[in-house]
């Protein structure tokens, strides 16, 4: 099995995990996984903006946008999609909630990287499961609940 997250910085702010860290915590999005890839994409908040507005009818800057990669049916493929992550957002909502900063980026690639296997958090019911997995999946590298 292989996994590999890929990181494009397109915002200069300080506190951005590097790309080792990326993939350590990417390597453990995955109760069990054949080859995946990823693309991360670290944004300022006019990107994040646009995006959002453009892809969801939200006119603001957002933590995490995913788009996961649809491939025609029948060719082999092993990118999942791309995340797009406002480093900006993300440093404040770590501020209001009290977090270490490192442990709400890891919160954001595993939360992305559920959206781009299908997970989801529009009805209750979802949003329990997606949080509960969420939160397995944080354990593992020693982050505890953030809900």
């Amino acid at each position: 099995m292989t996994l590999r997250a890929e990181l494009q910085q397109a915002a200069s702010v300080d506190g951005v995990p590097d790309e080792q860290t990326f993939q350590s915590w990417f390597d453990r999005c995955f109760e069990e996984a054949d080859d995946q890839t990823v693309l991360i994409r670290i944004v300022e908040e006019d990107e994040s903006r646009q995006l959002n507005r453009d892809y969801r009818g939200k006119d603001y800057p957002t933590n995490i946008l995913s788009f996961p990669f649809e491939v025609p049916e029948g060719i082999p493929n092993s990118h999942l999609g791309d995340l797009v992550i406002c480093a900006d957002v993300v440093a404040r909502q770590a501020r209001e909630q009290g977090k270490p900063l490192a442990h709400h980026w890891a919160h954001m690639l595993v939360h992305g990287v559920l959206h781009l296997q299908g997970y989801d958090h529009t009805d209750p019911e979802e949003a329990s499961e997606m949080e509960a997995l969420e939160t397995r999946l944080l354990a593992r590298l020693g982050i505890p609940d953030p809900y």
